[in-house]
Order: structure tokens, then C-alpha cells, then sequence
């Protein structure tokens, strides 16, 4: 079996109170003399507490175009990738030439040489390492990471493997765009990273869980519900009112359906590690899988800590998880996250 061997997170270091970041989005996604009442209500019901910037606030109105942000975005996101991975392979005991295959995730943001190339000479990576860029996934992307990892070192049971998040999501923000959508985005989506160490089954002795299995689901008719239309001011987010209804309609099958597979149920289950997606989709999770109260603490907890870092939130309740709440050695634990597809990656874990 895979192994996890660690976790670790990494924020930019521009920190605000929502309060604050909902006064100056307002001044750049507002037109002059707009009501900004629709804009406190959202923002007020993301349920964050603070988020990490990638910029200082007073910086978001110079911002000129994608290519701008675009550029900030690559360079930002080496230097967190950098803190993330060196940070989990201290962690994990390990040092830059141990690993043999990286992969790379982010949809707020591209770049050719990726992201992970240009970390090669940074961190001193083999120059023989093994590259995987992936740019699509969205929210899904950390869990669906750690599965991918986990086929390849199915194959390759010697090796480590690492995973890169980094999610840009202010650099997103678009200016003078009043649209329900753009001021949900504007209140829910952070800035952050977070790597992934693991190891193969020849190499897995340690203290972090097992991945036991995996499982993908691609929704029928819903490439609609999440993503981004892509325009002359960059990424333009699409995110339909409908995503509560999918999780309520799909995921309850996906999940008993997993967990039935290998001898489990819900009550099985000593710890839910879930993407924070949103207020009314954590609310869908619990109610639709009937779960325990304060079996999702962590993900609201990230949520208001941090607000939603896309592919890198679950990651960050994954980090928590070992951290604050590691569960009984031997028992089962279930890693979700859902996004563009519109879909749900299901990560079976063993502690």
C-alpha cells in the first residue's frame, strides 16, 4: 500500500479579517454607486474568518489583465511550492534527491516550463525525476492527486512521490464584475499551498496512513455546474447554484457503494477528511451521509481559517487531521472532494 508520510501547508504571508477583504473587493468588483448590500451578504454566509493573499489588498485594483496576474501567479508559485515540498520532505525524513516522480496542480494559474520544472533546480530535485503537470482538476485535484500518486506507485513500489498544490484564487478576482457569482467567488476562495509526501510499498514503514483504494465518479450532464470560462481578463468562474443538489443526488451511492466494497459503512469511519467547498455544500456532505456531529470540525474549521484554497484545502484538513485529531492506529478514514466535471474523488485510507 501507498503511504502518506506527510502533509504540509503553506500561506502567503499577506493575512486579513474578511471584514477588510470584503471592503476592498467591494471597491474593485462594484461599479460606482452599486449597492453592496447582495456583496456583505455573501461574503457574510462564506462563513471565513480570514484569508492569505497572495498580494497586500491595496495591491488588487493595480492588477492590468491576465498576463499580470498570470505572471505574479507563476512566481509566487514557486516560491510556495518550494516551501510546501521542502517542508514535507523534512518532515517525512527525506531529502529532494529521494524523490522519483512529482506532481504539479493548479487551476488558478499556467505556465510553461511548468511549475514543477522550474522547481527542479530550486530544490535540488534529480534531474531525472519523473514530471506530472495537471491543470483542470480544480477543487478535486488534491484528493485525485493522492490517487494518481497512488496508481504510479502501485507500479513503482520503490519510489516517492510527491504532490504540489498551489492555488492562486485572488488573482482570479475580476474588477467591475457585479455578477452573483463573481461575489461569492470574491468571499469564498483563499490563497495557499501544500505538498504531499509518499512512498511505496517497499519503502512504507512509518507512522502515516495507508491508501487502501481509490475512486473516481464523473457526473452525467454537469460540465456546466463548475469551471471557468476563460476571457481577455482571465479566468471568469463558473459556479452554478446547483452543486448542493449533485452532492445530495450522487454522493451518498459514491460513498456506501466505496466503503461496501471493502466490508465498511459510514459508522465504520473514524475521520472525515472533506474539501470545504462551501457552507451549503458541508451541509450536504453531513445531511446526505447522515454523519455524526463534529465529524466534519476540521473542514469548517479550515473553511473559516482560511476560506476555500481549491485543490489545496482538503490537503490542509488532511495536515490537521495527522496533526490535531490522528484517528486509532488500524482504523479506516475516507478522504473526499468533489469539482469540475462535475465529480468526486474518494480516497479509502487506513491509520
Amino acid at each position: 500500500m501507498t503511504r502518506i508520510a506527510a502533509v504540509r501547508g503553506a500561506l502567503p504571508p499577506n493575512r486579513y479579517p474578511q471584514a477588510e477583504i470584503t471592503d476592498t473587493f467591494a471597491r474593485i468588483c462594484l461599479p460606482p454607486g452599486t449597492d453592496r448590500r447582495l456583496l456583505d451578504r455573501v461574503h457574510t454566509a462564506a462563513r471565513v474568518g480570514h484569508r492569505n493573499l497572495v498580494l497586500p489588498l491595496d495591491q488588487y485594483a493595480k492588477l492590468d489583465g491576465f498576463g499580470m496576474a498570470n505572471e505574479i501567479f507563476i512566481e509566487a508559485a514557486v516560491d510556495l511550492g518550494a516551501e510546501a515540498v521542502g517542508a514535507a520532505l523534512d518532515a517525512a525524513g527525506l531529502t529532494p534527491g529521494d524523490v522519483d516522480m512529482i506532481m504539479f496542480t493548479s487551476v488558478t494559474g499556467i505556465a510553461a516550463p511548468s511549475v514543477d520544472a522550474r522547481l527542479v533546480g530550486r530544490l535540488g530535485l534529480r534531474p531525472d525525476v519523473k514530471r506530472v503537470p495537471v491543470f483542470g482538476l480544480g477543487c478535486v485535484a488534491g484528493a485525485a492527486g493522492i490517487a494518481r500518486l497512488h496508481d504510479y506507485l502501485r507500479g513503482w513500489p520503490g519510489h516517492v512521490a510527491v504532490l504540489l498544490s498551489v492555488e492562486l484564487c485572488s488573482l482570479t478576482l475580476q474588477r467591475g464584475d457585479a455578477t452573483p457569482v463573481n461575489l461569492v467567488a470574491s468571499g469564498l476562495f483563499g490563497d495557499g499551498a501544500a505538498a504531499v509526501v509518499t512512498c511505496g510499498a517497499e519503502r512504507a514503514a512509518g507512522p502515516g496512513p495507508t491508501v487502501v483504494a481509490t475512486r473516481s465518479h464523473l457526473y452525467p450532464d454537469s460540465e456546466s455546474v463548475m469551471g471557468w470560462d476563460v476571457s481577455d481578463t482571465g479566468f471568469r468562474v463558473v459556479l452554478d447554484t446547483s452543486v448542493p443538489d449533485v452532492v445530495r443526488t450522487y454522493l451518498a451511492d459514491d460513498v456506501h457503494g466505496f466503503l461496501g466494497d471493502h466490508g465498511l459503512t459510514t459508522r465504520d469511519v473514524t475521520a472525515w477528511v472533506c474539501h470545504p467547498g462551501g457552507p451549503k455544500v458541508l451541509e450536504s456532505v453531513a445531511e446526505t451521509l447522515d454523519l455524526p456531529d463534529g465529524a466534519l470540525d476540521l473542514t469548517w474549521r479550515s473553511l473559516e481559517a482560511n476560506g476555500n484554497l481549491s485543490s489545496s484545502s482538503v490537503l490542509h484538513v488532511l495536515r490537521d487531521t495527522l496533526a490535531l485529531r490522528p484517528p486509532p492506529p488500524g482504523s479506516p478514514g475516507l478522504l473526499i472532494a468533489m469539482g469540475p466535471g462535475f465529480c468526486s474523488e474518494l480516497v479509502l485510507l487506513r491509520w
